[in-house]
């Protein structure tokens, strides 16, 4: 035990010292939380901007009530109907100016939009299918036998905070598993402190279990640090029954990418090439896990990546607990599973391990 706190003390003391490693640790996944917050903090639809060309009857003959409602999605700017204003704004939705075009001709309202963004060109689309319903109802007479009321899942004060936490914190304890332990590990096996550590009279375990736990530290540390920064006023992450199952998943977490800057650091010979081959492995699971954003408009083979990734599974896992309103039974699974990929990966470094360079 003494071994264990002394080695530990070393290690914290080290890494407190050692100021790249404190930023990229813990100051820099949290400026990525502070920055993607500050500029998702009041996303919302936003209104899509549509160039009316001459007269179209359904919108110039909404009702008063009805055109003030649509002020909230659609801005609408009207131009005369003449060949030359009609290409002028077909030219403007081609270069992003405006979302959509809209004109009349022979009868039938025609609506011109840009494939380059779905998102707008379906929220035109949608809006402008429901006011020709509309003035088909006010032409008939006939009210419509069924009406659809739509809304989110969530509360309507959801904000994106809610969903940016749990994967950047995910993000944030993969660095800090993978570098933590790789960078260790390729230092102490050039200035020969392995050498001296496996010559003297310490056990193994000690300098696992002290490597561990400072890193399970200063992954406590991150998690704390986000979720009071998420948690201020300004950004308004709101957490829900059972947040702290979030801890034993970082401890898991932190486990598994251990195991990985383990193996990273088993083959290494210098820190420029951990460096290299941790970046390799973490900047593309990060995007590809859907830490940074959903995955769920990505391609197939893309989304079945994502289910071979272990950080994808602990991302899930953090927003299904810390803001879905989850417990045990979604969070034990990905336990066990990033526990069984630790064991895996630390069983596979240790048959490649090396305790000195030469």
């Amino acid at each position: 035990m003494r071994a264990f706190l002394n080695l530990s003390l070393a290690m914290t003391r080290g890494l407190a010292r050692d100021r790249a490693a404190v930023f990229f640790t813990l100051i820099f996944p949290l400026m990525f939380l502070m920055l993607f917050g500050a500029l998702f903090k009041d996303q919302g639809a936003g209104k899509s901007d549509i160039v009316q060309v001459g007269s179209v009857k359904v919108l110039d003959g909404m009702p008063d009530k009805e055109r003030a409602g649509l002020r909230d999605v659609l801005e609408i700017e009207k131009t005369d109907g003449s060949a030359a204003a009609r290409r002028e704004a077909l030219e403007k939705v081609r270069k992003g100016d405006a979302d959509a075009a809209v004109f009349q001709r022979d009868g039938k309202v025609e609506l011109r939009y840009s494939a380059a963004d779905q998102v707008r060109s379906g929220t035109v689309r949608g809006v402008l299918n429901s006011i020709v319903q509309q003035a088909n109802q006010r032409a008939t007479g006939q009210p419509p036998a069924f009406a659809l009321q739509t809304g989110t899942v969530e509360d309507e004060t959801t904000k994106p905070i809610q969903y940016l936490t749990p994967g950047l914190l995910g993000w944030a304890v993969a660095m800090g598993g993978v570098f933590g332990s790789a960078f260790n590990l390729v230092s102490w096996r050039r200035k020969r402190i392995l050498r001296r550590l496996w010559l003297a009279p310490i056990s193994a375990r000690s300098v696992v279990g002290a490597r561990i736990g400072v890193n399970l530290m200063t992954a406590f540390a991150q998690t704390a640090i986000f979720l009071a920064v998420a948690s201020l006023p300004y950004y308004g992450l709101k957490l829900t029954g059972d947040w702290w199952l979030c801890l034993p998943l970082v401890v898991c977490g932190t486990l598994a990418f251990m195991s990985i800057g383990l193996l990273v650091g088993s083959f290494a010979k210098t820190e420029e090439a951990a460096n290299g081959m941790a970046q390799l492995i973490i900047l593309p699971m990060a995007f590809l896990s859907g830490a940074f954003f959903p995955l769920d408009n990505a391609p197939g083979w893309i989304r079945a990546v994502s289910e071979f990734l272990p950080l994808k599974h602990l991302a899930s896992a953090m927003q299904d607990v810390l803001t879905r309103g989850e417990s045990w039974g979604t969070a034990l699974p990905v336990m066990g599973g990033l526990l069984l990929f630790a064991a895996v990966l630390t069983a596979i470094a240790a048959r490649v391990f090396r305790w000195d360079a030469a």
